[in-house]
């Protein structure tokens, strides 16, 4: 059993490698998913939502882990 769980976790590691930057992504994509439905008639703001929110998330990974080392 120990053996299939180290396993799983691995297998998470290979796809999830930063819990913060994965939320924080799924929270871009959720927010610009909110704004696709409320405003249906602006495709727009959806994806600059989610073209400027995936960036200044990952601008602000680059900016942590680089503090960190």
């Amino acid at each position: 059993m120990k053996a299939l769980v180290a396993a799983l976790r691995e297998l998470i590691g290979l796809f999830v490698d930063d819990g913060s930057l994965a939320l924080a992504i799924v929270a871009v994509v959720v927010l610009a998913g909110i704004s696709a439905t409320v405003m249906p008639g602006v495709p727009l703001v959806a994806g600059a939502i989610l073209l400027f929110g995936c960036l200044g998330v990952l601008l602000a990974s680059v900016a942590t882990g680089s503090r960190r080392r």
